[in-house]
């Protein structure tokens, strides 16, 4: 995967130039050269978008095998989509869960 953490020792310099390579893509200041080289090895620009997706993922392979999306928090293989699934309705509560996010909820 292309997601390092800045925080690990051996890692530091690495995960650093990476969030430098995140930044200059937010303000449009990477070549696109750069960018279909990084595109090419499957680097994640977002890392908030991919962890939500990855989430959202996991909930669809859930409901395939148990035909609902009601994750409990209490089941231990289960308990990080659990926990995941509560916070989006919590969200879509207080209505700021995004309309592409609820769309793809609703699917």
């Amino acid at each position: 995967h292309c997601n390092v953490s800045q925080n690990g020792a051996e890692n530091t310099s690495l995960g650093s130039w990476i969030d430098q390579q995140r930044v200059f893509y937010k303000k449009n200041t990477l070549s696109s050269s750069r960018v279909e080289q990084l595109n090419s090895i499957g680097f994640i620009w977002d890392t908030l978008e991919h962890a939500w997706n990855k989430q959202f993922y996991e909930l669809c392979a859930f409901r395939a095998r148990k035909g609902h999306c009601n994750v409990s928090t209490n089941d231990e293989r289960n308990t990080s989509l659990g926990n995941w699934v509560q916070q989006q309705r919590k969200l879509r509560k207080k209505n700021t869960l995004s309309s592409d996010r609820k769309e793809q909820l609703n699917s």
